[in-house]
Parts: structure tokens; C-alpha cells; sequence
């Protein structure tokens, strides 16, 4: 299971942000992951990706498991949910887990695996600012669940 082997490995980056809203609202919309195109409602977290916004990418459920299907000579991303975590493997396998804080729902985000030989990799992407580009993404993430619950 992906969520069991990026937990056995050290984390590369890790980014965060919160949300004013209970944590069962914000991973009802952080977490679903259904049959169907990628987008603000399915797979919010890849929603922002260039192949999402063209509307190249879709998931695709293969009995409890979910695949995204990208246009083009991509592989496949694996896709798991599992109670409050969501754990994506393209490139990169990372993992999305949501938790209560004082102020509503913490949401972290980390990175535990790069694959340079994947063909989405692009030489020198992890080393560039990967960082700012997850809290960039995280961010963006954030705005769309608070503006979707009214926070």
C-alpha cells in the first residue's frame, strides 16, 4: 500500500496551513477522490496541475484503489485515501493529512519520494524551490476549501 511505504521513508519537505473550519468538513473536500475528470470537487490536490486545468487528467477507481490518467506519455499517478490522509505517487509520492487545531483543521502536507527516472520528472524540478512550489500549491489548496465552506 502507498501510504504504508512513504510512511517507512524520512521526509524531504513538509509545508502547512490551516483552515477555520472542522476537520470533517475539510476532508470531505480535501480527500475525495471519485471516478471521473480531475478538478476543485475531485482530487483537489492535483486540480492546479497543468494537465488537470487543460482537462487531461482524469481518476480512474480500480476496485479501492484510484489511478489519475494523464494525456500524453505519462505514467499513471497512484492515488490512496485512507481516513484522513490522502498519499499521491507521480514523480513524487507525498502525502496530504488533515488534523483539528485551536483555529479549525491543520493541513500538512509532505514529501517522502522522488523518482528522477519517472518521465513526468524534470531535471532539476526537486531541487528548485520544491518548497515554495508545495506551499505555494498547499496555499491555493487552502483558499479553494475556505472558499467552498464559507471561512
Amino acid at each position: 500500500m502507498l501510504l504504508n511505504e512513504l510512511d517507512a521513508l524520512p521526509t524531504l519537505w513538509e509545508v502547512q496551513g490551516t483552515v477555520a473550519a472542522p476537520v470533517a468538513a475539510v476532508a470531505e473536500l480535501l480527500l475525495a477522490v471519485t471516478a471521473g475528470r480531475v478538478g476543485d470537487d475531485n482530487l483537489l490536490v492535483l486540480a492546479r496541475a497543468s494537465a488537470a486545468r487543460q482537462g487531461a487528467m482524469t481518476v480512474v477507481a480500480d476496485g479501492h484503489t484510484f489511478r489519475a490518467e494523464l494525456a500524453g506519455h505519462v505514467e499513471p499517478v497512484e492515488i490512496q485515501v485512507d481516513g484522513c490522509r490522502l498519499a499521491v505517487q507521480s514523480w513524487y509520492g507525498g502525502v496530504h493529512a488533515v488534523t483539528a487545531c485551536s483555529t479549525g483543521t491543520r493541513v500538512v502536507h509532505r514529501v517522502q519520494r522522488v523518482l528522477p527516472e519517472h518521465p513526468g520528472f524534470a531535471p532539476g524540478i526537486a531541487e528548485l524551490g520544491m518548497r515554495t512550489r508545495m506551499a505555494r500549491d498547499l496555499q491555493q489548496v487552502l483558499a479553494v476549501i475556505a472558499d467552498r465552506l464559507g471561512c
